[in-house]
């Protein structure tokens, strides 16, 4: 799976390697955008974002005390929607104010033949774990999830 846009754009995001499990990358303008790309990356991992129709919508909040551990609960958040609703996402829009997170979070529920799902998250963790602001602009964030 490829990542969304390049490194000279706006947004993107990634996979990088870390053993059994599998890091989850994301790049923005600002915070949120970074978030926002980090858990398409999650979805990456899950099946082809092409695959997942942004049909309805689900909100989720989070609070943590540092960015760091806001992304970790951004993703946990979002697993805990595909588990519960037994649904993929597609697109996010995410709002950040200091330790608040409010989510936004489109897609449809899983259609085996069709999302032929590769993996299942089961967390998001604090290895290679690491959100900041960029020297030449914009933000990264990233993490390793359990799969």
């Amino acid at each position: 799976m490829q990542p969304s846009g390049d490194a000279r754009g706006e947004a993107w995001w990634e996979h990088f390697p870390h053993g059994a499990d599998i890091g989850v990358r994301g790049w923005g303008v600002d915070l949120a955008g970074a978030f926002e790309q980090a858990a398409l990356a999650l979805t990456a991992a899950v099946t082809d974002l092409e695959k997942v129709k942004p049909e309805t919508a689900v909100e989720v909040e989070c609070t943590a005390p540092d960015r760091e551990l806001l992304l970790v609960e951004w993703l946990n958040a979002v697993i805990y929607e595909m588990a519960v609703r037994r649904m993929l996402f597609s697109r996010f829009a995410v709002t950040i104010d200091g330790g608040q997170l409010a989510g936004r979070l489109w897609g449809e529920r899983v259609d085996r033949r069709r999302h032929r799902p590769a993996a299942e998250p089961k967390g998001a963790t604090l290895t290679a774990l690491d959100v900041r602001e960029l020297a030449e602009g914009g933000w990264v964030a990233q993490c390793v999830v359990d799969v």
